[in-house]
């Protein structure tokens, strides 16, 4: 893998670091770390097609006394989504005084039939899947895209279809929404976050 980005997340403690290959599409594999809302680490592998379409994206949390995999693959226009669990993820968070996180992956795939991308909650790497396949360094400002995700949920791992929208801001900045949620996002020039306000920071070698 011939890059390394870090991230420092500012919303709780925690960090991400990618290896990545982004030749012909997107070939990276990461891990992320947070103690919210109890301590989890994660470690994932994403593909895409040359037009940054995801194809398979695998996800394996881990934390004290439970494990989840989620493996979500798209063929054919149909994703195919696969689960597996060790320990009870559930209690931890019971006991922590949390809610549980439920079943990890989808009951229904066909739910998610229309998205091409896949989003990891905390991570600031999958934005940058749907600014490529989008093309919106090319993109006129001001011009809002619309977008179906595949949102894997972290640590639970529960697998949801998300309304998004992408509007570029001029060279350097997007804005990203969901629901209510806005965020001006700060990217290099290929695209990957340099600053999340609310989620994290890319720090450089020094």
């Amino acid at each position: 893998m011939p890059k390394s980005i870090f991230w420092s997340r500012t919303d709780t403690a925690g960090s991400e670091q990618v290896l990545l290959d982004d030749g012909n599409g997107l070939a990276a594999r990461g891990t992320l770390l947070a103690v919210d809302p109890i301590p989890w680490t994660a470690r994932y592998r994403v593909t895409t097609a040359p037009d940054w379409s995801t194809t398979r994206v695998e996800v394996e949390a881990e934390g004290s006394g439970w494990l989840r995999r989620v493996t979500l693959e798209r063929a054919t226009g149909r994703w195919r989504v696969t689960t597996a669990e060790q320990g009870d993820l559930d209690a931890a968070l019971v006991a922590a005084g949390h809610p549980r996180a439920g079943l990890p992956g989808t009951d229904d795939p066909d739910r998610l039939a229309d998205a091409l991308d896949v989003d990891l909650s905390g991570s600031p790497l999958f934005n940058a899947l749907p600014f490529h396949r989008l093309g919106m360094a090319a993109q006129a400002a001001d011009m809002p895209r619309r977008i179906t995700v595949a949102w894997v949920l972290l640590p639970g791992l529960e697998v949801v279809p998300a309304e998004q929208t992408y509007t570029g801001l001029g060279p350097g900045r997007v804005r990203f929404a969901s629901g209510t949620f806005t965020a001006d996002i700060d990217v290099d020039a290929d695209g990957y976050v340099v600053r999340y306000p609310g989620l994290a920071e890319r720090i450089d070698r020094r």
